[in-house]
């Protein structure tokens, strides 16, 4: 969710991702309820729908603040109920962040 405020600050309305999506014409999207704020974008591919993109690291760091015992509990947890889980081509996908490079 996204709040969008007034010039008071107070605010205005609630904009939902779903909303968001729709606004940019992506219909019947598949989201992970609760990880709103882990989405990097859309993903559009040739041929196929656009499918919603969350950070994968962002993913983890939300399973550890919600009660996993660690990153690597965390990660496991990932990769077998969120990573793991084909719902069809509407899945959404999973952004790996490549290391900064050096100039």
């Amino acid at each position: 969710m996204i709040a969008i405020s007034d010039s008071t600050g107070f605010v205005d309305s609630v904009v939902t991702l779903a909303e968001q999506l729709l606004d940019i014409g992506v219909e019947d999207a598949m989201i992970m309820d609760g990880y709103d704020d882990c989405v990097v974008g859309v993903l559009e591919r040739y041929g196929m729908e656009p499918i919603v993109l969350y950070d994968k690291e962002k993913v983890i760091n939300k399973l550890v603040e919600n009660g996993c015992d660690d990153y690597e509990g965390a990660n496991e947890y990932y990769e077998f109920n969120q990573l793991g889980f084909w719902h069809g081509d509407k899945t959404p996908g999973f952004l790996i962040r490549l290391p900064e490079v050096d100039d």
